[in-house]
């Protein structure tokens, strides 16, 4: 259990010839870590701090921060590990901090001197006799303005009844999201009873939607929905390119996306970069430093789309690694596009060869690598995410399932579903599917030290069974069988919500990671409190999200 002590009662500390300064012992007995938070005068640097701590010199009453128990005596994997990092009052901005903090200011700065401008320009046409013809730039740079882009962001308006049940399933899917990050994180860095949570959540299925999930399913979710759209937006530029597909046009489908998610993606890369390095530290400052300092070394590969490729320690904002996935998978679509245009059976045995390697090299690695298919715990979590959570080997999945779903629903001439009866029959197979995925890892939930066959079995299938049962509701509610749920996923209050996930899936995680980060105390969970937390976040997102989508990734589509 961690002990911070108090940050500010040890920088109030005030002497003839020092300050207090704070430092925080980071101790590592597998497999347990924690850190001790000591005060000591400000003359003392890290390394001398350090010194003192491995000779036993702290100690709290008759407490030592040192094994009561000579190393020698116990197994290996109990020895102590210790590293220790001071606060620092302040630090002047290195060169990456006001780099990036130019960006942020200059990509905010050209939407905002657009709407400026096109104030400008109404007010002054509104006075005259005859209103000027407006030039071409003139009229480009209208649609950088965020009176523009707010009015089709704030819009409830959606596509016509056309895969309005989208709408619905990505919101409820980024609320998933935020829910398991909100508990997630202050679960793994500073709860004060953790026991009670392992023993209250961890074991129970009750309490699913808050810890997102068997590892967070709604991504899989997230990424149907990306293969679904890219097919469906592909086939309608074929459609208005006279049915060619050129490699003219691949590019330009391609540079299409990188508008679309580039902008933005920069701008949260820089906001943790200069933003956070500027805030003042707090007790569990560690959270927040960690992603400061691995943005600084590997924002490189946010920027080519392949952070997802590094080791899990290094990748800068850990989310966003569904940004490289996902345009690493948007890539293959024109070539499943083109084999299906070109031999709907040779496509049909391409798809079967994908999917096999992709669930076998999923149950292979949960076999060999003896993975949970629960929430990954201390010593199972680093290999975890490093060879299995977000390769694209292993999570092709389901995006290939939203490709066919895609190919069907824009150019399938029949309907999959003529009469109630199937459709009943589907929603009961889909349902029951979609339960028994969520559920079954809470009987899988210890990780036996020999390879498992039914965990590798589970792991290799269940986020491509669960993308076919997504695609499933999507089609029975396009083909008029959606009932009840088709009405309360197509509700006109999900569409501003949509408009905005990609903008509050972003930034919630700063959001998160900067509260647990600035706490002086542990969190002490109860249902009541993390239950204000994924709301407080929620809403923080939402606001957030609708100012960035506003500024920064609508008005960057308009790019030419």
């Amino acid at each position: 259990m961690n002990r911070p002590g108090s940050l500010q009662e040890c920088l109030s500390v005030r002497a003839r010839h020092f300050r207090g300064r704070y430092c925080q012992v980071f101790i590592k007995q597998d497999p347990v870590q924690y850190f001790v938070g000591i005060c000591v005068p400000d003359s003392c640097e890290e390394d001398e701090v350090q010194t003192l701590v491995v000779h036993d010199i702290f100690h709290a009453g008759k407490t030592s921060l040192i094994p009561p128990v000579p190393s020698v005596l116990l197994p290996k994997s109990t020895q102590a590990f210790y590293i220790t990092h001071c606060v620092k009052n302040t630090l002047p901005p290195d060169i990456s901090t006001v780099i990036c903090l130019i960006v942020c200011c200059v990509l905010m700065a050209i939407p905002l001197l657009a709407t400026v401008y096109v104030a400008i320009i109404q007010w002054t046409q509104q006075k005259e006799v005859s209103p000027r013809v407006d030039l071409a730039w003139s009229k480009d740079l209208k649609h950088y303005g965020s009176l523009n882009t707010s009015a089709g962001v704030l819009s409830t308006t959606g596509s016509r009844g056309r895969y309005s049940s989208l709408n619905g399933i990505r919101v409820l899917s980024l609320l998933w999201i935020i829910s398991g990050h909100s508990v997630q994180i202050s679960a793994w860095y500073n709860l004060d009873n953790n026991k009670r949570w392992k023993e209250r959540v961890e074991k129970n299925p009750l309490y699913i939607f808050a810890f997102s999930g068997p590892v967070y399913l709604a991504v899989d979710t997230f990424l149907l929905l990306g293969g679904l759209l890219s097919a469906k937006s592909l086939l309608s530029t074929i459609q208005r390119a006279d049915d060619k597909l050129s490699p003219g046009l691949v590019v330009s489908f391609l540079f299409k996306r990188l508008k679309r998610v580039q902008p933005l993606h920069i701008f949260i890369v820089c906001l943790v970069i200069g933003f956070l390095s500027v805030i003042p530290e707090g007790s569990f400052w560690f959270i927040v430093e960690d992603q400061i300092l691995s943005c600084k070394k590997y924002w490189w590969s946010n920027l080519l789309l392949m952070n997802n490729l590094l080791t899990v320690t290094d990748i800068c904002a850990p989310w966003t690694w569904y940004l490289s996935i996902d345009f690493q998978f948007y890539i293959t679509t024109p070539l499943v596009i083109f084999i299906y245009r070109l031999n709907k059976h040779v496509l049909l045995a391409f798809v079967t060869i994908l999917l096999v390697i992709s669930c076998l090299t999923s149950a292979l690695l949960t076999a060999f690598l003896h993975l949970p298919v629960h929430q990954p715990t201390t010593l199972t979590c680093e290999a975890y995410f490093q060879y299995y959570y977000n390769k694209p080997y292993t999570r092709y999945g389901p995006y290939l399932v939203g490709i066919l779903a895609g190919i069907f629903l824009k150019t399938g001439k029949q309907c999959l579903l003529n009469h109630k009866r199937q459709a009943a029959v589907g929603w009961v197979i889909s349902l029951s599917f979609m339960a028994l995925i969520a559920g079954l890892p809470y009987a899988l939930r210890l990780v036996p030290s020999q390879p498992s066959g039914p965990l590798a079995v589970y792991q290799g299938l269940h986020r491509t069974l669960w993308a076919m049962a997504v695609a499933w509701i999507i089609v029975a509610c396009e083909e008029g069988y959606g009932g009840l749920i088709n009405k309360i996923l197509s509700l006109n209050v999900w569409v501003p919500l949509s408009n905005i996930s990609f903008a509050c899936y972003l930034i919630h995680p700063i959001l998160i990671i900067l509260y647990n980060g600035e706490q002086d105390t542990p969190i002490h969970y109860t249902d009541i409190n993390f239950f204000y937390l994924f709301v407080g976040h929620m809403v923080l997102a939402v606001i957030l999200g609708y100012v960035f989508t506003v500024l920064i990734e609508k008005p960057y589509l308009f790019l030419k």
